[in-house]
């Protein structure tokens, strides 16, 4: 095997492929188990799906943004790349530091713990499988995504069908246990009281719920005609996102009601257990674990290639950097991933390392979404066959909006958020000692 930083990854993907990386990283497990927590602090299924469709549509704005974005700076990367273009080596160091190091293999330690408590609920399989299982699939996923990334996007493309798959049975069968009483949805739960501005605080787990968008920004350099395909891609894929979670939640709140969807753990396999009984909990457990693998092999691959290009910059170790002449697949970079991923998995540390990293990634979304003011500025007259539009409304509703979020969070949860702030904060005298072991290097 020969590997060399000169070769460059092959545009192989196209919208289909584009859209359904979009709905496989945005769909994992949060939308079978989040609505309950919406629920809580709702009075009623209104605002329930109100909060959803606010929440769809401010991430469609930043989807729309990381249109124009990816068509801008159509290579591997995506965030790391526009803050190093439009802010400097720091900021993207910085965002670099904290996903793909810590918040990537995180979320891939604990979406892969997810899905092998479901699939060996689903197999009937003793506790003590879950972790051999999901360091498995972890293993799996990386084994397939050295083959590049058509061998990737099939996969992908399989999970991304049977996770549609069970969230259309999932809805088939919440409205069918409406009985045509569609009206329940509004019904207003008094059994308890819902604090004035509890809105607010519904609508982070609804965000959250939203996010993942970003991998295929993380891809564009293996999109054919990127310029076209990612824009289009990316708003059809969270179109679809949209719709399926607003549906999702009728069916939940038509089959449990407001007050039964709000005392659910659940509510998934609470619907189907409905119709099906104990096997309807099975059926639930099977198609939980096909979306949250499905999760697993977007995040290691846009993972990977962020790390990927961090080590072409050598702003990681340059073996990293690497990309396989053979199949085009940045090998070191996945194997890095996935090992360090697989460590969390055994530690079981991934969870509190995630709750430190979540204002992180969303500050490295909202300042990657900034940077669409920068470009603007310096690049107003190159042709692009694709504006995000209502410029400059959307981004500066959606960097708003994110930081309104992150505000929240450190009022609701001080110590995580104050840990994120330390985690960015120590990547930067990592930073200065990098850049000088590397000038000694070089020099």
């Amino acid at each position: 095997m020969t590997n060399d930083t000169s070769h460059s990854y092959l545009r192989r993907l196209g919208i289909w492929d584009g859209a359904a990386i979009v709905i496989g990283g945005v769909i994992g497990g949060g939308i079978f188990r989040t609505p309950a927590t919406v629920a809580e602090r709702t009075a009623s299924g209104l605002p329930v799906l109100a909060l959803w469709a606010i929440g769809g549509l401010l991430t469609l704005a930043g989807v729309l943004c990381y249109g124009e974005l990816g068509a801008r700076r159509p290579q591997a990367g995506g965030i790391y790349i526009y803050l190093r273009e439009a802010f400097g080596p720091l900021p993207a160091f910085l965002f670099g530091w904290t996903m793909a190091l810590i918040n990537y293999p995180g979320s891939v330690a604990a979406v892969a713990t997810t899905f092998a408590d479901y699939a060996s609920r689903a197999a009937g399989l003793p506790g003590w499988w879950v972790k051999p299982l999901a360091v498995g699939a972890i293993t799996f996923i990386v084994g397939v995504n050295f083959f590049g990334i058509r061998a990737g996007a099939w996969m992908q493309n399989v999970f991304t069908v049977l996770k549609l798959a069970a969230i259309t049975m999932l809805i088939v069968v919440g409205l069918a246990l409406a009985h045509g009483h569609l009206g329940s949805v509004m019904t207003v739960d008094t059994t308890h009281a819902v604090p004035h501005g509890a809105w607010i605080g519904a609508l982070l787990p609804v965000l959250f719920a939203y996010g993942g968008f970003h991998y295929l920004n993380d891809m564009a350099g293996e999109v054919r005609d990127p310029q076209r395909t990612l824009p289009r891609a990316l708003a059809l894929g969270m179109g679809g996102v949209i719709l399926c979670y607003l549906l999702v939640n009728v069916a939940y709140l038509v089959g449990l009601g407001h007050a039964g969807l709000a005392a659910s753990d659940a509510p998934a396999a609470d619907v189907m257990s409905h119709v099906f009984g104990a096997h309807g909990a099975t059926i639930m457990a099977i198609g939980i674990a096909c979306s949250t693998f499905g999760y697993c092999s977007i995040a290691i691959a846009g993972g990977a290639r962020v790390l990927q290009t961090m080590g072409a910059d050598r702003m990681f170790f340059h073996a990293v950097g690497q990309i396989d002449s053979r199949w085009r697949a940045p090998q070191v970079a996945l194997a890095v991933l996935g090992i360090w991923a697989i460590v969390l998995t055994l530690s079981g540390t991934f969870g509190q390392l995630m709750n430190y990293t979540t204002v992180g990634e969303w500050l490295g979304h909202a300042f990657g979404i900034a940077t669409l003011f920068w470009y603007r500025r310096r690049f107003a007259d190159q042709p692009l066959p694709y504006r995000v539009p209502l410029y400059p409304l959307l981004p500066f509703i959606f960097v708003c909006t994110v930081l309104g979020v992150i505000v929240a969070t450190a009022i609701g949860t001080p110590g995580d958020a104050g840990m994120s702030l330390v985690i960015i904060a120590c990547g930067v005298p990592v930073y200065g000692l990098w850049r000088y072991w590397e000038k000694r290097r070089a020099g």
